[in-house]
């Protein structure tokens, strides 16, 4: 499926299957008129894939140069192992992570699972943002691993700061692939 194709037909699938109208309340605390429940997406059968195509080609339109994809456990998960894949498909080595919200206290005492990202770039996924919390936890967790940021990237930006306190306090780009004027919110 071509980039253009990819991306209108992922935008009609979060539409469809991910946006939530009624009052909620977020895991920043806030409250919403509607929800934007990601995994109903990136978890499906036809959109995961999507998902991949869509997030690659947005770092790869950036110019960032990165070996490894990951965020906060669980937002991220199927985000980076989606790009994983799509990656593999063309054939380049891009491997997955995942940040647990804080360090084991047994086994290897990690806080990040996966291929170490020790002196590697890496992308800090999430599926949507509100405030950034989870994103900055990730940031942390990797930054304390030994591995360099060079940006954070969301599928959907809810517009709610998000963007500006990841810029702020991690000192790297925010990048998302759909805002939520696109999806009509």
């Amino acid at each position: 499926m071509s980039k253009t194709s990819a991306r209108e037909r992922l935008k009609e699938l979060i539409q469809e299957l991910a946006i939530v109208r009624g009052k909620v309340t977020l895991s920043s605390g806030k409250e919403a008129d509607y929800y934007i429940d990601l995994r109903r997406v990136t978890l499906h059968h036809e959109a995961s894939g999507l998902v991949g195509q869509v997030m690659l080609n947005m770092l790869d339109t950036a110019k960032l140069e990165f070996s490894n994809v990951g965020g906060l456990t669980m937002g991220a998960d199927p985000v980076g192992t989606a790009i994983l894949h799509t990656a593999r498909t063309a054939h380049r080595n891009i491997d997955a992570f995942v940040v647990r919200k804080a360090q084991k206290s047994y086994g290897m005492g990690r806080q990040v699972e996966g291929p170490s990202v020790e002196g590697k770039n890496v992308i800090v996924l999430e599926d949507t943002s509100t405030t950034g919390g989870s994103a900055l936890t990730a940031v942390e967790g990797v930054r304390k691993a030994g591995g360099n940021v060079v940006a954070v990237a969301v599928i959907v930006d809810r517009d709610t700061g998000a963007k500006e306190r990841i810029e702020a306090e991690a000192g790297v780009p925010y990048l998302f692939a759909y805002g939520k004027d696109e999806l009509g919110l």
